[in-house]
C-alpha cells in the first residue's frame, strides 16, 4: 500500500467492464464476521456495504509486460498447470498440491522458506459460508490480514524461537488463487497497491471458535484501479499480497472480491476455485 499515485499503469479503456463492488460504507466503524454460523440474533457480518460501479480493466496485457507484480501493484499472474486433478482429495490436496504451490511461490518470490497453512475451495453454486469444507465466493471488498494480524500469524505457525528471529527480516502473506474450471462467472477483481490510501482500510474482527483474526475492509475512494483476468483457466493462477513487513513502498497488501461481470451468460458455469495461504520468508 502506499500514499502516493506517481506510477500509474495504462490498461486498454476498449477491454473493460462496469460493474458493483460492494464497499463498506464510511463511518461504519468496526465490522465483525464470523467464520460459523453466530448466536441467534447476531448476523454473519456487521458493518452496512455499499454497491460503487467502478471500471474493471483487462489486467492481461499490463500483466504480460511486467507492469503489474507482487511488489508493484499487489498481485501478479502465473502461468502453472497443477499435477492435482481431483480437488475434491482433501489429502491430495495437502500433500500434491501444498508441495508444488510451495515450488511455486519460492521460484516467483526468491523467498528463502514458504509455510503454507490453509487452503479454502469456493463454488458459487453449492459453496456456503456455514460450510467449511466447501465456501461461496466473497462479494464484497476485502483483504485477509491486517498489519497485526500479519505478524501474529507467523507466531501462530512457527516455533517460538524460530518466530522470533523470522519476525526481524522481511516476510509476506500471499494467496495463491487458482480457479479449477475456466471462469465463466464471479471473476476476481484486483485493486492496484498503489491506488490505496491509507484513510480506505477499516480492520474489522474475524471470529472462529477458538479464536478471533482481524482483517480489512474497505471503503470507497475514485482512485481506486481495478483489473480482472477474463476467462481465467486452471493453467493460470494469480498470486496475491495479502501482508508484507517492508516498508519502503513496496505494495504491502491489495484488495479483491468476487464480482458479476454484466458480460456473464445466463448459462454461465458456476465459479469454481482454491485459495491457498502461505507465510513468505526471505533471508533479509
Amino acid at each position: 500500500m502506499s500514499t502516493t499515485f506517481e506510477e500509474r499503469p495504462q490498461a486498454d479503456a476498449a477491454h473493460a467492464v462496469q460493474a458493483e463492488l460492494n464497499y463498506l460504507r464510511a463511518g461504519e466503524g468496526r465490522p465483525v464476521s464470523y467464520t460459523y454460523e453466530p448466536p441467534p440474533g447476531v448476523p454473519w457480518t456487521s458493518g452496512e456495504l455499499e454497491a460503487r460501479r467502478v471500471t474493471i480493466q483487462d489486467a492481461r496485457g499490463l500483466a504480460a509486460a511486467g507492469e503489474l507484480s507482487l511488489d508493484k501493484s499487489g498481485f501478479q499472474h502465473v502461468r502453472h498447470a497443477s499435477a492435482l486433478t481431483d480437488f475434491g482429495n482433501e489429502d491430495a490436496i495437502r500433500s500434491t498440491y501444498y508441495s508444488e504451490s510451495e515450488q511455486l511461490l519460492l521460484k516467483a518470490t526468491g523467498a528463502e522458506k514458504i509455510v503454507v497453512f490453509d487452503h479454502t475451495i469456493r463454488d458459487s453454486k453449492s459453496g456456503s459460508r456455514s460450510t467449511a469444507y466447501l465456501r461461496e465466493p466473497v462479494r464484497r471488498v476485502h483483504n485477509d490480514q491486517t498489519f497485526v494480524s500479519g505478524p501474529r500469524r507467523v507466531r501462530d505457525h512457527l516455533p517460538a524461537d524460530e518466530a522470533a528471529q523470522r519476525l526481524q527480516r522481511r516476510f509476506a502473506i500471499i494467496n495463491l488463487w487458482r480457479p479449477l474450471d475456466v471462469v465463466e462467472q464471479l471473476p476476481l477483481a484486483l485493486c492496484d497497491a498503489r491506488s490505496i490510501d491509507p484513510a480506505d482500510v477499516v480492520p474489522g474482527d474475524l471470529v472462529y471458535r477458538d479464536k478471533v483474526g482481524e482483517t480489512f475492509s474497505f471503503t470507497y475512494n475514485p482512485a481506486h484501479r481495478w483489473y480482472y483476468f477474463p476467462r481465467l483457466r486452471p493453467d493460470e493462477a494469480l498470486l496475491l499480497k495479502i501482508y508484507d513487513s517492508r516498508e519502503d513502498g513496496t505494495a504491502r497488501l491489495t484488495a479483491h472480491t468476487a464480482f458479476e461481470d454484466p458480460a456473464t451468460q445466463p448459462d454461465a458455469a458456476p465459479r469454481r476455485s482454491i485459495e491457498l495461504r502461505a507465510l513468505v520468508f526471505w533471508k533479509d
